[in-house]
C-alpha cells in the first residue's frame, strides 16, 4: 500500500511539473539573460526618422542590433550609463549594443531632436 502511495505521489509530481512547464511563455523579450538578439529597425529619410518613441522590451545583457537605413550619415545618442554616441553611414548600418542595467534607455537623435525608441531593460 505504501508503495502505491509513493507511486501516486511521484505521478502527481510529474504531472504538476508538466503543467508548470506548459504554462511557459514564448515571449523572448521578457526572458532575463537570453542570447536571442533583438533587432531595432530605424529609418532616416529626408530629415524624418522612424520609429517615433516606440518602446521595446529587452532583458539586461541581451544583445541588441540597431539597424539604421539612412539616406545620409548621422549619429544616435543612447542615454545609458555611460552615455553613448553611435555613428551611422549612408545606406544600412548595423550597430550592436548591450545594456546591462535595468531601466528605460532612450535612443535619440539630436538632428532632428527626437526620441526614436525607448529600450525597456528588465
Amino acid at each position: 500500500m505504501q508503495r502505491l502511495r509513493m507511486l501516486g505521489a511521484a505521478l502527481a509530481g510529474i504531472m504538476l511539473l508538466g503543467t508548470a512547464s506548459a504554462c511557459g511563455s514564448d515571449d523572448h523579450g521578457d526572458k532575463a539573460g537570453t542570447d536571442e538578439t533583438i533587432v531595432v529597425d530605424i529609418t532616416v529619410e529626408g530629415g524624418e526618422i522612424t520609429p517615433k518613441g516606440d518602446r521595446v522590451k529587452v532583458a539586461a545583457g541581451q544583445p541588441i542590433d540597431i539597424v539604421v537605413d539612412a539616406d545620409a550619415a548621422g549619429s544616435l545618442h543612447i542615454h545609458s550609463d555611460p552615455e553613448q554616441e553611435l555613428s551611422y553611414e549612408q545606406g544600412t548600418t548595423t550597430i550592436p549594443i548591450t545594456i546591462d542595467r535595468p531601466g528605460v534607455i532612450e535612443v535619440e537623435s539630436h538632428e532632428p531632436p527626437q526620441v526614436i525608441v525607448q529600450l525597456e531593460v528588465r
